[in-house]
C-alpha cells in the first residue's frame, strides 16, 4: 500500500513538473492557477518575427506519443492529476475564445492571434515566454502543431475548421469530459492479459500490448455513427488469410441491390458469387433486382486483391458480426474523420498485427504468412492461444508523457453535444464493417 501511495504521488508531481516545464501557469499549483488568466494577459509583450524565431520548437511540439498503453495504471493516475489540474484551470476562468477573421497559420499577424496566444498557455502549449502579440510566429506553430497532435488532428500548423472548432471546445466542458473517461478507464483496471489488443473506437487506433507495453500501434477505421462498432470484451480466435467476403442481410438490401439496379455487371466486376442453401451458384441473370425483397441467397465475394477484406480477416467472439480486417482502400487510413465503416475495424499495416497475433502459432512466421497470401488460397488459422481484445470508448485521458488527450465524442456518449463536433454526415455507403461494400 505505502509503495502504491508513493508511486501515485511520484506521478502527480511528475505530471506538474512537465507542465510547468511547458509555460502553464494554471498547472503549477493552486495559487498561480488563480491568477492564471491575467499572469498571460499582462505577459511581456513581443516585437515582430526576427527575435521570435525558434525551429526546434516547431520540430518538437508533436513528440506526444508513448508506449504506455491506454489501459493501465499510469493513464488512470495522469488522468486523475490532469483532473485537479483542469479544475484549477476552470476556477481561473477557462480560457478565451478564438475567433478569427482570416486563416490563421505561420507567417499571419492578426488581433486573434493574441487570443490563440492565450489559450494555448492557459492549455499548456504554449510557454509564458513566448509573450503577446498579434504575430503567428515559430512558437504559436509550434504550440499549434502540439495542440493537433493532442487532439488527434494533422499537425499541420494551421488553424482550419476542425482545429477551431476543437479550440474553442470550454475548459468546463473539457474537464467533464475527462471525468467521464476516468470512469471508463478505471473500469479497465483489472487483469487484461499478457498479451491483448486495444482499440479505442473515437481515437480509431489499436494497440497491440505485451507485458505492460505498447509493441504496436495501428491506425483504424471503425464504425460510423448509424453503424457503430461495439464495445466489447472478447478474444481473437482466428485469423483468415485471403478471406471470402459474405455479405450481411444489411449491406445487401441497403447498399447491393440498389447497385445493382443501377449496374447490373456490379458482382460480376466485383468477383461476387451469388449461392443458394444448397451451395450452388446462382447467375444473377435470374435474380429481379427490382423486386421488393432482396434474393434470398448468399453474396459471397472470393478472395484477392479487390476483396472487401484484402489479406486478412481477423475473426473475435461476439454476436455482432464484426471482426477486424484488412482493405484494399489504403487511402483510407490518412482521413480526418475514420468513421466510415460499417461496424467492423479496419486496421492499417494489418500484416504486423497478424503475425504478432499468430507468434505463438506453430509454423506461422511472417514468411509463411506472406507466401500463403500470394497464393490466394483461403487458408483460415486457428490461434494457438486465444488473444484477449477490447473495444472501448475513451475520448480523453492523461498518458504517461502527461499530454492530456481529447478526442471527438463520435457517437455521442459523453453527454456533451459540444464534444461532437466533427461527426462525418454524408458519408459514401461503400464501407467496410460487418462486411465490407467492394468499391
Amino acid at each position: 500500500m505505502t509503495k502504491k501511495i508513493g508511486l501515485d504521488a511520484q506521478t502527480r508531481r511528475a505530471f506538474l513538473r512537465s507542465a510547468a516545464g511547458f509555460g502553464a501557469a494554471a498547472w503549477a499549483g493552486s495559487a498561480l492557477a488563480q491568477d492564471a488568466l491575467s499572469d498571460i494577459i499582462n505577459a511581456p509583450q513581443r516585437g515582430g518575427w526576427d527575435d521570435q524565431f525558434d525551429a526546434k520548437a516547431s520540430r518538437t511540439a508533436t513528440a506526444v506519443v508513448s508506449n504506455n498503453p491506454i489501459f493501465s495504471m499510469d493513464t488512470i493516475y495522469n488522468t486523475q492529476a490532469a483532473i485537479g489540474q483542469y479544475q484549477q484551470i476552470v476556477s481561473s476562468g477557462g480560457w478565451p475564445q478564438v475567433n478569427p477573421g482570416v486563416r490563421l497559420e505561420l507567417g499571419v499577424s492578426d488581433p486573434s492571434v493574441r487570443a490563440l496566444r492565450q489559450h494555448l498557455m492557459v492549455a499548456g502549449d504554449l510557454p509564458q515566454s513566448a509573450g503577446l502579440s498579434n504575430d503567428f510566429d515559430s512558437y504559436v506553430d509550434g504550440a499549434v502543431k502540439r495542440f493537433q497532435a493532442r487532439h488527434g488532428l494533422p499537425p499541420d500548423g494551421v488553424l482550419g475548421e476542425y482545429s477551431l472548432k476543437a479550440l474553442n471546445v470550454s475548459a468546463d466542458v473539457r474537464l467533464q469530459q475527462l471525468n467521464t473517461n476516468l470512469i471508463r478507464l478505471q473500469s479497465m483496471s483489472g487483469d487484461l492479459g499478457q498479451r491483448y489488443v486495444a482499440v479505442n473506437i473515437p481515437a480509431a487506433s489499436i494497440e497491440a500490448v505485451e507485458n505492460g507495453r505498447v509493441v504496436q500501434r495501428h491506425t483504424a477505421v471503425v464504425g460510423r455513427m448509424s453503424r457503430p462498432t461495439h464495445i466489447i470484451n472478447s478474444k481473437i480466435y482466428e485469423v483468415i488469410l485471403n478471406p471470402y467476403w459474405t455479405a450481411p442481410r444489411s449491406i445487401v438490401e441497403k447498399d447491393i441491390v440498389p447497385l445493382m439496379r443501377k449496374d447490373p455487371e456490379y458482382l460480376k466486376k466485383n468477383a461476387i458469387r451469388l449461392i443458394d442453401g444448397q451451395g450452388n451458384e446462382v447467375s444473377p441473370e435470374t435474380i429481379d433486382w427490382n423486386a421488393e425483397k432482396a434474393p434470398n441467397l448468399t453474396f459471397r465475394q472470393d478472395p484477392g486483391k479487390i476483396n472487401a477484406m484484402a489479406s486478412t480477416k481477423i475473426n473475435f467472439h461476439n454476436p455482432n458480426n464484426e471482426y477486424m480486417h484488412d482493405t484494399p482502400s489504403q487511402g483510407l487510413f490518412n482521413k480526418l474523420a475514420r468513421f466510415e465503416s460499417s461496424g467492423c475495424v479496419r486496421v492499417q499495416n494489418v500484416r504486423d498485427l497478424t503475425t504478432w497475433l499468430l507468434r505463438d502459432t506453430p509454423g506461422w512466421t511472417r514468411q509463411q504468412i506472406e507466401a500463403t497470401i500470394r497464393s490466394g488460397q483461403n487458408t483460415p488459422i486457428n490461434l494457438a492461444v486465444e488473444v484477449p481484445v477490447y473495444f472501448k470508448y475513451i475520448t480523453a485521458w492523461a498518458a504517461k508523457d502527461g499530454v492530456v488527450q481529447f478526442r471527438d465524442d463520435i457517437y455521442q456518449m459523453d453527454g456533451e453535444q459540444e464534444l461532437a463536433l466533427q461527426t462525418t454526415t454524408g458519408i459514401e455507403p461503400i464501407t467496410g464493417g460487418n462486411g465490407a461494400l467492394p468499391q
